[in-house]
């Protein structure tokens, strides 16, 4: 058997699930796993459905042709997806390595069915690590004078590597409205959540200041409103008044290595569904 991924996305009416489930006895196959969600606030309703049919009978492409007369009556908005493909990371780092390390790492044992096909730097800090792991890395400085230089070599990237999905793994630059417009839908930041609170540099260093009794990360999706992106994941840890700067640091980065892996792992097996500014997130 083969595996595949409907998602899909329409105003919500009597009889969606039905005709999702006609279509697939019709073409003989098996629902694995099936998540549906109805939203009051925007009548619309959102599904992802897991299921196999007979091995080499049918590609993407094919299924998606075939479940157009079903997408077309209820105006849905669909995807079908080969499951069984990994899908091809760009990952964009700076100087802080933690997130990078991390997805690497959790490529390598197997624990995110992805395909590192390139990493991507401002500066040259992570060459060695990429190395160790056999990863393919771009060295791309950037200076505001060659600013769009440098977007057009990470776009270039992205079409040559065939990348499903850019990861910002602590990337320190503000991408540019052209870039963010480029990568809309298929790119991931993650940030301190001390945002906007804490914004600027040194955050963990404010919070210290101010004695803050949680600390998170969240991983959204890539906009031109700087870290205001449809929100994938996120979570907290607590703190307390007898850690230090660099104590609270390591808990940033443990907790936004975390949440990046999560809202990685969630889009790739297209668990995610955009709702407007909000996301829909099957489990």
């Amino acid at each position: 058997m083969q595996d595949f991924i409907l998602t899909l996305s329409c105003p919500d009416r009597v009889g969606i699930v039905h005709r999702v489930t006609q279509w697939l006895l019709d073409l003989e196959g098996n629902i694995v796993d099936a998540q549906q969600f109805g939203d009051a606030g925007t009548a619309r309703f959102f599904l992802r459905v897991h299921f196999q049919i007979a091995r080499g009978q049918h590609t993407p492409v094919s299924l998606r042709e075939s479940f157009e007369p079903v997408a077309s009556a209820f105006d849905m908005q669909a995807q079908i997806h080969d499951a069984e493909r990994k899908a091809r990371l760009l990952i964009l780092v700076s100087r802080q390595g933690h997130c990078l390390n991390d997805l690497l790492f959790r490529t390598h044992s197997g624990q995110l069915n992805v395909e590192i096909a390139a990493i991507a730097s401002n500066h040259n800090d992570y060459a060695g690590l990429a190395a160790s792991y056999q990863a393919p890395f771009h060295y791309l400085p950037v200076t505001p004078e060659t600013k769009a230089q440098q977007e057009q070599q990470i776009l270039n990237l992205v079409e040559s590597e065939k990348i499903d999905l850019v990861v910002l793994a602590r990337y320190m630059q503000i991408l540019s409205p052209e870039l963010c417009s480029a990568l809309e839908g298929r790119a991931i930041n993650i940030h301190h959540s001390f945002l906007p609170s804490f914004k600027g540099a040194r955050p963990y260093h404010q919070a210290h200041a101010r004695g803050v009794k949680i600390i998170g990360a969240t991983a959204h999706y890539v906009t031109s409103d700087l870290d205001e992106g449809p929100i994938i994941e996120q979570d907290v840890e607590r703190v307390n008044h007898a850690m230090d700067v660099n104590q609270l640091t390591q808990v940033g980065s443990d907790v936004e290595s975390l949440v990046l892996a999560r809202a990685v792992r969630k889009h790739v097996e297209h668990r995610i569904l955009r709702n407007g500014h909000r996301t829909v997130v099957f489990s």
